[in-house]
């Protein structure tokens, strides 16, 4: 992965957005040490896990008749 010190990345950065565009992950460095990764969208969205919502979880389950009906009484019966 190519390294890009700090102040070549700020003054070359269309230059970088296309080399992470079209050769992959660019790594820039601060003080000689890798700080970040720039990346494409591309390459972002696709390491990015699938996440689905919960409404999405809760209707590609089973397709089942749940019995969710609730006992309307107040009270039960505690033993002592």
């Amino acid at each position: 992965m190519p390294v890009w010190a700090l102040q070549d990345a700020k003054a070359k950065f269309s230059q970088l957005v296309r080399r992470a565009q079209s050769e992959g992950p660019q790594t820039i460095s601060v003080r000689g040490e890798p700080a970040v990764v720039m990346l494409s969208v591309e390459t972002y969205r696709r390491l990015q896990p699938n996440r689905r919502s919960f409404v999405e979880i809760v209707r590609s389950g089973p397709d089942t008749q749940l019995d969710l009906h609730r006992e309307q009484t107040t009270d039960r019966d505690i033993e002592w």
